[in-house]
């Protein structure tokens, strides 16, 4: 069977190393049509602050769909001659870590278990782009270079954002590393 996904690239960073702003760089040096898919939440001043710099700062020819938490139902309508560019995984992460966890009771074992149902939304949106005709650009932040947070919390999200990571990365046609604002690309 002839595979008919298009090219998955994946950059990933520190924090500030300049991962959106090479994104943006890299899908608007091609010919295809961006459709930029945010997956911020603008629940606070200073994270509203953050998505007015992102829009501003992005080409006005992208296609911007804010979806903070299924951004699979948009890949789903992506057709060849498209770049969908997801910025970004570890927000999107985020979002469906603490989707009910300040609604509901915290057993000892809710947040392992929002961390599961949180990959295995992972997998369904690795799913999606493995149907995917176009081509798709994710960002992701790299957190496992820096210290064991020390609450439990933080622990879990480092976890579940490394296997995140991993999952995509193992799909990736490219991965690029962001470090200081240079690029490498290390697959």
């Amino acid at each position: 069977m002839e595979d008919i996904s298009g090219k998955l690239i994946l950059i990933t960073g520190g924090a500030r190393s300049g991962k959106s702003t090479f994104a943006e760089r890299y899908a608007a040096a091609g010919d295809k049509k961006v459709i930029y898919i945010a997956t911020a939440a603008g629940d606070d001043e200073e994270m509203r602050r953050r998505i007015a710099g992102h829009r501003k700062r992005r080409p006005p020819q992208f296609d911007t769909v804010e979806e903070p938490f299924y951004p699979h139902r948009i890949l789903e309508k992506g057709k060849k001659g498209n770049l969908f560019l997801l910025d970004c995984l570890t927000l999107l992460l985020t979002n469906h870590l603490l989707k009910k966890g300040e609604k509901e009771e915290e057993g000892p074992s809710f947040w392992f278990e929002q961390a599961t149902a949180t990959l295995q939304y992972i997998e369904l949106l690795m799913e999606s782009v493995g149907r995917c005709p176009a081509d798709i650009m994710i960002v992701t932040n790299e957190v496992g270079m820096g210290l064991v947070p020390e609450n439990k919390l933080g622990r879990i999200f480092r976890d579940l954002a490394g296997k995140a990571n991993q999952i995509v990365a193992t799909e990736a046609d490219e991965v690029w590393l962001m470090v200081c604002g240079i690029a490498q690309q290390i697959k």
